[in-house]
Order: C-alpha cells, then structure tokens, then sequence
C-alpha cells in the first residue's frame, strides 16, 4: 500500500520561540499560517523541508487536547505523524475495521483526512491524508500548507526528512500496531531497531530513555550543510550531541 510521510507537527508551549529557532538553525521559512486550527485554540506555522513540512502548534488558551498534550509530556515535543496515502478508502476501510476512532475529519475540495486517536494507535497521533492530486508527484498540492507554499522552500541547510523516532516502553509492540494500520511490515534496521518503510521516510521505534514516557521523540533531516546548522545551534544552546540538536524538546539528527 503507497503511502508517504508529508508532514510532522511538533507542539510548544510558545510559538514564537521555536519558529525562531528551526529558521534560524535549519535555514527554514514560513509558508503559511493556517487560521482553521484556532477552532482548536491553537495557532501554527508551516515550514517547508524540501517537498514535506514541519508544522508547529501551540495553544491560545487553556483546556485544549495539545495543552493537555504538553503538561503529560513534560514540555514541548513531537505531536502528530502526518502521511499521505494513494488510497484513502483503503485506510479509511481499515481503520473502520480495526475499531480505531477518528478524532479528526477533515474534508476539503482538494484533500480528504483523518486523525486518529492516539489511545488507540499509541506513540503520537497519526493522520492519514490524501489530495486529489497524482500521488506520484511528491511535490504535489498539500491543503494544510497552504495554496503557494513552494516560494518558501529552502534547502540550503536541510532538504528532507527522512525519518520519525517513537519511543516507547515497549518499542516492538508500538511498532506492530502501527504496522497492523498501515499495513506495512514491520523490518529491523542495523542495529535491530523495528522499523516501518514508507515511500520516501521510515518511521523507527525505539526504547523510551528520557524520562518523558511514549511520544514522538526525534526526526532525521537530511542536511545540506550540517556545519551551518550545528554552528547555529551551538550559538542558541541547542546543540544536545555529536549529531543532534534539540528544539521543541524534539532531536533533530542531521544524517
């Protein structure tokens, strides 16, 4: 079943902050602000990384499902894994079946979408989304970053993601239920780390080692120039490793 890796949403008690961190040290811009999600007492912003985005969110105002979000997690972190399918029908069949609710339905001329109950996929909310453009083009039209989002592109510093860490007391059994739902097999890397191949990003499960109990913990970006970035980050603080940096309580691997 073709289904790709489009978009991560991070959540952060501040907006501002964190938007100022990842332009600064992954050379990012805003391609868009979408004012739907205040309905959710939440404001955002969409960044580019190549042809996927990285949106962050923060509430607005109390009692909120992120706020609530923040305070079990300890602070800002990883929030929602967001993908896009060839086949929504076949997903949305499966998802019927398996008995896992739907917290989201978004429907709109040009994109279908579902957010699914992270009590019942565990590790972060996953979204299953599709467009009516052809699912070839990986730079095709993606409603939640808006109508023009390409002039915002910037790849001079990072140009990808390439994968998405959930961490987890029990990293196997995490990884065969979001296998069960994507139905895709669950494989084993080189070091023995279950992982989930999707078209263009593998999703990795690993032990939770930071206090901060299940979630989405880290992402690797694919770098252009890593020297830049980690020369900012050690600037603002933000460099946690040899190859990482943190921002929005997320590690940020540079591969």
């Amino acid at each position: 079943m073709r289904i790709r890796l489009r978009q991560i949403c991070l959540v952060a008690e501040k907006l501002a902050p964190v938007t100022d961190d990842l332009k600064s040290v992954f050379g990012l811009e805003v391609c868009f602000v979408d004012p739907a999600v205040g309905k959710y007492g939440l404001e955002n912003v969409l960044l580019p990384i190549g042809n996927n985005f990285l949106e962050v969110v923060a509430p607005t105002r109390d009692g909120t499902a992120a706020g609530r979000y923040l305070e079990r997690r300890q602070g800002d972190g990883g929030y929602m894994v967001i993908t896009q399918a060839a086949d929504h029908d076949f997903y949305r069949q499966r998802v019927a079946d398996l008995g896992i609710r739907v917290v989201a339905d978004l429907k709109y001329d040009d994109f279908t979408g579902m957010q699914l109950h992270p009590r019942d996929v565990g590790g972060a909310i996953l979204s299953i989304d599709a467009t009516t453009d052809d699912y070839r083009d990986p730079a095709g039209l993606w409603h939640p970053a808006g109508p023009d989002w390409k002039p915002a592109r910037r790849t001079e510093v990072v140009s990808d993601i390439r994968a998405a860490e959930l961490q987890s007391s029990d990293p196997t059994a995490l990884a065969r239920r979001w296998s069960e739902i994507l139905d895709i097999p669950v494989e084993r890397d080189a070091r023995a780390v279950p992982t989930i191949n999707l078209d263009n990003a593998v999703l990795r499960f690993v032990e939770a080692a930071d206090g901060r109990g299940e979630g989405l913990g880290g992402l690797d970006l694919a770098a252009t120039d890593d020297a830049r970035a980690f020369a900012e980050a050690e600037r603002r603080g933000l460099r946690t490793g040899e190859d990482e940096i943190t921002i929005c309580g997320t590690r940020f691997r540079l591969i």
